[in-house]
This record gives structure tokens, C-alpha cells and sequence, in this order.
């Protein structure tokens, strides 16, 4: 059986049917969307705590319009069905803890052993008040920008520093009245191979 999606439109073509009349039917009769249970609350949160892990993650994004929502997923289950474990508008903490609280049983929250998570306080703030048995682990992406900034800083800082001697030394030459001559300075490094 193929799960790939197909617009209205398409089936349109292929199959003749008028793709407008087809949504509207699809959404009020087939779907069964007027008796979803989330309904009521879908555009504010969906939280599905079947999908539950020992093994989630929890990152900030916007999907549309610049509109932040907050995703909680469940890792094992690799981007596949059932992964969202809940989808948040916006990204206020006290709001999503409370929503995590009041619909996932403490039981199954205590069961995640390791939470991945960006550097920012909210997501912290979340995780570790709604998962208090995980170990909270920063993402790798997060860590390694930090340290691609730090490393920038420095070599930013010893530019600089390059240029103020290259300029003190043309100023030097100047007022003695010699021909500057810049140093070329070769930085090697030694790999050794074990």
C-alpha cells in the first residue's frame, strides 16, 4: 500500500473527481475530524502520550509565518510514525509544563531516561521540570556552534593583534626612514600518525 501524500488536485487529474468537493467531504465525513478528541484545543496544542519514550527531544521551530511552536518527540522512532509526542504554540514554559502536566501521566513522564535539548533556558526549564529523572543532553548542533564561535573569537582576536604589529612596524619604518618589509610568518603543524 503506498503512504505517500497526493494533493486533491492530483487526484483530480487522474481521476476526475472535483478536488474541492472531495476535500470538503474527506474532512467532514472520511477523516472523521468533527469527532477528533483534540479538536477543541487542536490549534493551540496536540499531545499524543501513546508515543511516549524513554528517549525525546525538544526544540523550538517555526513552521509557518514566524510562528514559534515547541515539538516534543520521541527519538526511537527515527522521524517515522510516532514521533510527535506533543506540538505547542509558542514557546513560554509555564504554559507547555502545564500542558505536559495535566495530560501525561507522571508515571510515563518518569520513564524517559535522556532528553536532548538546545541551550535555551526555556527548553531547560521545561524538561526539567516535566522529566525529572532524564538527563538532560545539549544537542550536538548547539555545542558545536558554540565552540565554532569560540574558536572564531580567537582567531578574530589574533587578526587584529597581526594587524596592529604590522601597522606598528610600518609606523616604526617610517619614522626611521626605512623601506618596510613585512615578516612572513609560516605556521606548520607536526601530524603524527599511530
Amino acid at each position: 500500500m503506498d503512504y505517500n501524500a497526493i494533493s486533491t488536485k492530483s487526484l483530480q487529474i487522474f481521476f476526475g473527481i472535483n478536488a474541492e468537493t472531495f476535500q470538503k467531504q474527506y474532512k467532514q465525513k472520511l477523516s472523521n475530524y468533527n469527532s477528533w478528541e483534540q479538536k477543541e484545543h487542536a490549534e493551540q496544542y496536540l499531545i499524543f502520550p501513546d508515543n511516549m519514550g524513554e528517549f525525546l527531544s525538544i526544540d523550538e521551530t517555526a513552521l509557518s509565518n514566524g510562528e514559534l511552536y515547541t515539538l516534543l518527540t520521541n527519538k526511537a522512532t527515527s522521524g517515522q510514525k510516532g514521533t510527535i509526542v506533543g506540538i505547542f504554540k509558542g514557546v513560554q514554559s509555564d504554559n507547555i509544563i502545564n500542558l505536559i502536566k495535566e495530560n501525561i501521566a507522571e508515571a510515563l513522564r518518569n520513564k524517559v531516561e535522556e532528553i536532548t535539548l538546545d541551550l535555551s533556558p526555556t527548553m531547560n526549564a521545561i524538561a526539567k521540570s516535566c522529566f525529572r529523572k532524564a538527563a538532560r543532553v545539549a544537542d550536538r548542533f548547539h555545542v558545536q556552534r558554540l565552540a565554532y564561535d569560540a574558536v572564531q573569537q580567537i582567531r578574530i582576536k589574533y587578526r587584529w593583534e597581526a594587524f596592529d604589529q604590522d601597522n606598528q612596524e610600518i609606523k616604526q619604518a617610517r619614522e626611521n626612514d626605512f623601506k618596510y618589509s613585512p615578516e612572513i610568518r609560516i605556521r606548520t603543524t607536526k601530524l603524527v600518525f599511530y
